[in-house]
């Protein structure tokens, strides 16, 4: 700060103190303290540049630097020289043990720890060493993480592969100081059981293709060209002590049974509202855990629905972000037992109020500082711009069943359609200007003018004239411009941001080198990519929707478009390996035939078994909890109406005598109900494993479970609320 620039309001009557001679309160001065300490925790726990630049040698350092930025393969010589540095690094800090931290198939992540500790020497000393060999490879149990049939229980053998290009971090916590090593996992044939590996081959793909785009248009600074993303994380937060009473929390991550309360979202006065005290509590410790890691949460914000928040990060390369997306998922629920919260990442844990989704943020950069995805002043005229745009369009229409299967997970069947969050049916939301300029693209041949934003007048006189947008924003739509980049809205909250990013670099990557392909061969380059945009736009304008995607018109004009509506998981599961799917994974090397079979198994029986376990839930909550509490209200119910009758036989006993029938008879339908789950849940559990299985549950079992979700919700409606058996839904979102 330079004495002369900073000019601080006071606090009325407040101590003055003086810093860099300018008065300012002593509150401004504890606002300065909180940034200054935000500078200095920010990355205090990451393995980063600056680190590395100060503790290796400059030969070292410039080599690391070369993998990290270029891509070049790791100069396997440097590794012990760099695992040193670096537990040197974490054991100052006090770290005992080191893992490699991976992302399996199971939707979490993964890690073992191993101390530092070596054998001690002849006097018996502890010593601490950490190797090359243990930096760069670990093999954890492959049979062990869902593998699709890749691993048997007797092929145990997988490795964990150091990504140099994802810093090393450290973990504290009540387990003490860990340092977490980024790896990717594979099995011992080389096949990827992990989300980070097919996403760096995607990135290498696109990588190679978006720069043949750019030397087209002349640029021969740009030496790479990366995915940047930024994925805004939506939770709900609810007391621990109440969560505990709900067996369907703790197991499935979403309520089963739940009435409505008397208020929902209706008032919409949650959205962006006041922060409570507890909950900002809560933020602030998260906002600082992350800063440690270098993750850059940014945002905070009360979301829709009562007891829903949400966090985002400023943007970042994919993979980084993919990585800290994951540790945002781990801070968030780790801190919230310290405030006796528990942080729900379930895409739907209340019915009847939004859902979470996660906003995949997606655009492409090349290290000279370009965003492919920028339009400029005048978008009519940056023909780079309308051709990476076309690609897309083409990208997304050809493959929007594989779009939609990368955000397909049970919680998103519960979500997708409403409440703010998008429909299943995979569309593109461009804008009015952009739309304009495909109009006249497609209809004249030329476009001679972009439509401008124009000025915001609010009509108050000491309010000033805002820059108003050239288009607005649309909640609906699947896949929507907004600006410089694409919103991927369809992704749920629990899932990993890697698979839709895949899709999205591997699909985009296909359309440019086609692309490139073809305008590298033309004679005249400025006729051939006019004519090359025109027809992509032409051909794949179907993809364009700018309405609003929860209209019923929208899913007919969809149907005569011949625009797919995948409704279900287990319907967008075979996206995977279709002729088409296969052609395009396998010709940029992001995933063989054999690994493309082997999610889609994986998937299954993912579905089966999420399915298997609510059902097995809701008949254990039934049984044991919902029945018998219902028996006891009907026991004091009669008791209490006999009791009447004895005591006033002349009183009006009519009410009682309804309210007895009315339970019993819900009482009988649940009871049905409830013998049916588990006749078709045991059925369905004795089927073989795969697609089978998977549709029957979906078919079968999920209709089972709402038909014994409904008289229960009624039963909660009439039965003395302290008689219920666990929190209703007023406890839970809005006691928090």
């Amino acid at each position: 700060m330079r004495e002369g620039t900073f000019s601080a309001v006071t606090d009325g009557d407040a101590p003055q103190v003086d810093v860099l001679g300018i008065k300012i309160s002593r509150r401004g001065k504890e606002f300065m303290s909180e940034m200054v300490k935000i500078a200095e925790i920010f990355g205090k726990n990451v393995f980063n540049e600056v680190v590395m630049k100060e503790r290796l040698p400059k030969s070292v350092f410039k080599k690391m630097k070369k993998t990290m930025e270029d891509g070049v393969e790791l100069d396997p010589s440097i590794a012990d020289v760099v695992a040193h540095a670096m537990k040197e690094w974490a054991i100052e800090r006090g770290a005992t043990h080191y893992t490699h931290w991976f992302q399996p198939l199971t939707g979490v992540t993964a890690e073992k720890h191993d101390s530092f500790i070596s054998a001690p020497d002849t006097e018996g000393r502890v010593i601490m060493e950490f190797s090359g060999k243990e930096l760069i490879k670990g093999e954890p149990d492959a049979s062990s993480f869902p593998s699709g049939g890749l691993r048997a229980t007797f092929e145990a053998r997988g490795y964990t592969a150091w990504d140099c290009t994802s810093p090393a971090f450290l973990r504290e916590d009540a387990i003490g100081v860990t340092l977490c090593i980024p790896t990717a996992f594979c099995s011992y044939k080389g096949e990827a059981l992990d989300q980070k590996t097919p996403l760096l081959r995607s990135m290498q793909a696109i990588d190679g293709q978006a720069l043949r785009i750019l030397r087209l248009f002349g640029n021969t600074r740009a030496k790479r060209v990366c995915p940047s993303v930024g994925p805004e994380q939506e939770y709900f937060l609810v007391d621990r002590a109440k969560y505990l009473q709900r067996k369907d929390l703790i197991y499935a991550g979403r309520t089963l049974f739940g009435a409505m309360p008397p208020k929902g979202q209706e008032l919409e006065d949650h959205y962006f509202g006041a922060i409570r005290e507890r909950i900002g509590s809560y933020m602030k410790e998260v906002n600082e855990e992350l800063w440690k890691l270098g993750v850059t949460a940014k945002t905070q914000h009360n979301e829709v629905a009562p007891a829903q928040h949400e966090l985002a990060p400023i943007y970042d390369q994919a993979n980084l972000a993919v990585d800290h997306n994951q540790m945002v998922m781990e801070t968030l629920k780790k801190v919230a037992g310290r405030h006796g919260l528990t942080c729900l990442l379930h895409e739907k844990p209340f019915a009847g109020v939004n859902g979470s989704g996660k906003h995949n943020n997606w655009s492409l950069t090349s290290d000279d500082g370009v965003n492919l995805l920028s339009p400029g002043e005048t978008p009519h005229e940056n023909i780079q711009f309308l051709l990476v745009l076309g690609c897309i369009l083409k990208a997304v229409d050809i493959h929007a069943d594989l779009l939609r299967e990368s955000a397909a997970d049970v919680g998103n069947d519960h979500r997708l359609g409403a409440n703010e969050a998008p429909p299943a049916i995979i569309s593109v939301f461009l804008g009015e200007q952009l739309e304009d300029v495909i109009d006249q693209l497609c209809s004249t041949g030329e476009a001679t003018h972009s439509k401008k934003g124009g000025t915001l007048r609010t009509g108050v006189a000491t309010l000033p004239d805002l820059d108003q947008d050239a288009t607005d924003r649309n909640r609906t739509s699947p896949f929507a411009f907004t600006g410089n980049k694409f919103e991927f809205r369809m992704v749920g909250s629990s899932d990993s941001i890697a698979p839709p990013n895949v899709v999205l670099n591997t699909i985009v990557a296909e359309a440019f080198k086609e692309a490139a392909d073809e305008l590298e061969a033309a004679e005249d380059f400025d006729t051939a990519v006019h004519d090359m945009i025109k027809h992509l736009l032409k051909e794949h304008k179907r993809i364009i929707f700018n309405g609003n995607g929860y209209s019923n018109a929208w899913v007919e004009e969809a149907e005569k478009r011949g625009l797919p509506n995948i409704r279900s998981m287990v319907e967008a599961i075979p996206a995977l390996t279709t002729k088409k799917a296969v052609k395009l994974y396998e010709e940029f090397g992001v995933f063989t035939r054999a690994e493309l079979e082997s999610r889609a198994e994986v998937e299954y029986e993912a579905y089966s078994k999420v399915i298997n376990i609510e059902a097995r839930t809701m008949i254990d909550m039934a049984s044991k909890q919902i029945i018998p509490a219902v028996i006891r209200y009907t026991t004091h119910l009669a008791a209490s109406l006999n009791g009447v009758k004895t005591a006033c036989p002349e009183a009006d006993t009519s009410v009682q005598a309804e309210l007895l029938v009315e339970t019993s008879d819900m009482l009988s339908d649940m009871k049905v109900a409830l013998a049916n789950l588990i006749d078709i849940t045991e059925k369905c559990g004795a089927m073989e494993a795969g697609m089978i299985q998977a549709h029957a549950y979906h078919d079968k079992v999920v209709p089972a479970m709402e038909a014994l979700r409904t008289p229960a919700d009624r039963l909660e409606m009439i039965v003395d609320k302290e008689l219920w058996p666990f929190p209703s839904y007023g406890d839970l979102i809005f006691e928090v």
